[in-house]
């Protein structure tokens, strides 16, 4: 029996359809857990014959591992598929987490942005980036436009098509003036079971701006797939994301509030990561959800969720009282 096709959707105010499941590109690079290149590029090359064609890298990711990755499959695919290729630039200092106005141009000063561009087109073998994201979106941003100027520039120049954002981790009102404004095509924003915030303002200002949403992290890290136990912490590699985020009472309390959401989703969903993709999916602002996927399971085990099923209403109202909004990038208050 052949698979399923995977949906797509209108990508902003482009002619662009991309799959609903797109695929990030941290896990690949070996943030999370030492990878080989080998299977990370038969992973990718898996994903695309899947008909998974949004891919969203950037050039922190490896080091630029995830660009190499992705040129030497598209350079095997040689055309066939048609694929969207997402990067972001990091700002030069990441700003504190309690620091809630930088000044964006400190971040990204200029030509700072340029050279970013120049750098990921090489690493891609690409002559235009599909799009192009700020890593490290702050509000200041939508009232000092240099950074959108330089942006622009390169747009003129062909090196990049659209342009985009990415919201710093659990601040999804940050985005919420940038989509009333509409000057750049897409915002990407954490979107999950704990963080359903960008539901409530974010994505419905920029329903009417025609802005794209990209929603980071719907297993929230690995803990909504539903598979840890107390003994998963453990096994985490030292140095990698989790090992660092999950860290001390974090695990602990994520897990015994992932114990509650198995219950609750029990009788509408087999498992919980079922009920934490489709609940990503299922806001209509929502463009493409970006799992990690390390191997050709994990990619069919999520694809399968792209069938337009709708989203159980009574499970969807009992969520509201599960949300746990978060910053665990943010150091544990002394």
């Amino acid at each position: 029996m052949g698979h399923r096709p995977v949906r797509y959707r209108r990508f902003a105010n482009t002619d662009w359809e991309v799959s609903e499941i797109g695929i990030g590109m941290m896990p690949l690079s070996g943030m999370y857990s030492p990878i080989d290149n080998n299977d990370a590029v038969r992973t990718l090359l898996y994903a695309i014959e899947r008909g998974v064609n949004f891919i969203d890298a950037a050039l922190m990711y490896g080091a630029g591992r995830s660009h190499h990755q992705i040129r030497t499959a598209l350079q095997q695919d040689a055309g066939n598929h048609t694929v969207y290729v997402a990067t972001k630039a990091e700002p030069i200092t990441w700003p504190s987490t309690d620091d809630h106005d930088p000044d964006i141009n400190q971040l990204y000063p200029a030509g700072y942005l340029t050279n970013e561009v120049d750098r990921a087109l090489d690493q891609l073998g690409l002559e235009r980036i599909d799009l192009f994201q700020l890593h490290c979106w702050v509000p200041s941003g939508t009232t000092s436009r240099a950074w959108l100027e330089e942006l622009h520039s390169l747009q003129a120049a062909g090196k990049i098509d659209q342009i985009g954002v990415s919201m710093r981790d659990h601040r999804p009102e940050d985005g919420i003036d940038l989509a009333q404004q509409g000057h750049v095509a897409s915002q990407q924003v954490v979107f999950n079971l704990f963080d359903q915030r960008p539901a409530e303002k974010l994505f419905r200002v920029g329903e009417t701006t025609g802005t794209a949403f990209i929603a980071r992290v719907p297993f929230d890290s690995g803990s909504l797939i539903g598979n840890w136990n107390p003994e998963t912490y453990q096994q985490f590699e030292p140095g990698t994301i989790r090992h660092d985020y999950f860290r001390g009472w974090r695990f602990d309390e994520t897990l015994r509030r992932v114990e509650q959401l198995k219950e609750l989703v029990a009788p509408f969903y087999p498992t919980l990561a079922e009920a934490a993709l489709r609940y990503s999916l299922s806001d209509p602002a929502v463009t493409s959800v970006i799992p990690g996927m390390a191997n050709s399971t994990e990619i069919d085990l999520n694809v399968a969720y792209s069938d337009d099923s709708t989203f159980a209403p009574e499970l969807a109202t009992a969520l509201s009282d599960h949300a746990w909004p978060r910053n665990f990038y943010a150091p544990d208050p002394i």
